[in-house]
């Protein structure tokens, strides 16, 4: 077998069963670092060996058995508690079935987002922690989101680790009561992975590109887990009206469109219904929250395939609302584009002027909005200074041109 058919198999497989093997190692060994470490190991080993001795039929089985018997090693080597070694002495269904007759491995990845959000973890690691050990987002990638060096990040997220091993943290998904104080940060995990992998459209074989739709799988089943949860429903309604709209952000020569310039005909139907349905289920518990109000902003954004126009006014009512629950820069940069398109770009311009500096000094969508305020108070060099900044603080090539080009027409 050769090694490029080996590359591309490892590959696929931790695009897509790479959060799920972790979750099932760490849920059974109760040491999430030693889970990666060992995963790492058997991905090693896959290089190694497939390319002389074939790719097994089930190379996520094979994987999660390699790997299960390097952590039985390194736990009898550490002499540590018998029972981790018996939840790993499992039998080798995985690996022994056929092709033929799949067997999913078991899908433990919410227990371990519970878990990354315990209250004994701290607060400002839990999202990134699940970010890595779920999702398979590396460090470098959750420092950048997080506006921290990766040195700083990683030795964060080594730290929690540890304190999960140490803490013997149980892995469950915890009682309806214990929910309120850990599902916020689950909710945000996911979307964070959603996020993620939006920003890849160009890249449709990455592995970041794939988290967009592992993260609304998980939405999907967590909402198996809680169905009347109006802040899940209203993700899972957020991350639907996005995804409805990918094979309309770029044009079929690859250049980036803006959502305001897409054509409605290129949206998915199927999502935005399902999406819409999710919203409104959501509404009928009475408990608004975050969520629930960025879905409801592109709700009407997806109405402009029915009417024709987008309800500025309307948007902007709703941004006003989610400052008040979710105050981050986001909803900020995004309630003053709301406000220049309601007619109030001299008051949209002043609000994004008392942001701090040091929030907005590397934050893309800060100087991309910017510079469309700019342009349409006809402030035309400055625009042109905020559009270049924008552009270079971008890894979307396609999104860098757009915004190049736009800054290259002003005079």
């Amino acid at each position: 077998m050769s090694e490029p058919a080996t590359h591309a198999t490892v590959e696929a497989v931790m695009r897509r069963d790479y959060g799920r093997l972790i979750a099932y190692l760490s849920a059974r060994s109760g040491d999430v670092a030693g889970a990666e470490d060992a995963l790492g190991e058997a991905f090693a080993s896959a290089m190694k060996r497939w390319p002389e001795d074939g790719i097994p039929g089930k190379p996520e089985a094979w994987l999660l058995h390699v790997a299960r018997n390097k952590m039985i090693d390194t736990v009898r080597h550490r002499q540590v508690r018998e029972q981790a070694v018996e939840r790993l002495m499992v039998s080798d269904e995985f690996r022994n079935q056929e092709a033929s007759e799949p067997e999913p491995i078991p899908d433990d990845r919410l227990k371990l987002l519970f878990v990354c959000a315990h209250p004994a973890i701290d607060p400002a690691a839990r999202t990134p922690l699940m970010l890595q050990t779920v999702l398979g987002v590396d460090a470098a990638r959750i420092a950048s989101a997080f506006l921290v060096s990766p040195a700083a990040m990683s030795q964060r997220l080594v730290r929690v680790k540890n304190k999960i091993r140490e803490a013997a943290i149980p892995f469950r998904v915890p009682e309806p009561a214990e929910w309120d104080e850990r599902l916020s940060f689950v909710l945000d995990a996911i979307y964070a992975a959603y996020t993620t992998g939006w920003e890849s459209v160009a890249e449709t074989g990455t592995t970041h590109h794939a988290l967009a739709g592992e993260a609304i799988s998980l939405g999907r089943t967590l909402l198996t887990l809680m169905p009347d949860e109006p802040e899940a429903l209203g993700l899972l309604s957020l991350m639907l009206h996005c995804e409805a709209r990918r094979d309309a952000r770029l044009s079929d020569k690859g250049d980036f469109i803006p959502l305001d310039q897409q054509d409605p005909a290129r949206w998915s139907r199927s999502m935005i219904t399902e999406a819409e349905d999710s919203l409104r289920t959501a509404s009928t518990a009475g408990n608004i929250g975050r969520y629930q109000l960025e879905a409801a902003i592109q709700s009407i954004h997806a109405n402009r395939a029915r009417t024709g126009i987008i309800d500025w006014p309307e948007i902007l009512l709703l941004y006003e609302g989610l400052v008040q629950f979710s105050p981050g820069i986001g909803p900020l940069v995004g309630r003053a584009v709301a406000m220049a398109e309601s007619g109030h770009a001299e008051a949209a311009l002043d609000s994004l002027g008392r942001l701090p500096p040091a929030r907005t000094a590397s934050y893309q969508p800060y100087w991309a909005a910017r510079g469309h305020l700019l342009f349409l108070l006809d402030r035309k060099e400055e625009a042109k200074d905020a559009l270049t900044r924008a552009a270079s603080l971008t890894d979307d090539p396609a999104l860098r041109a757009h915004l190049l080009k736009r800054a290259a027409e002003l005079p």
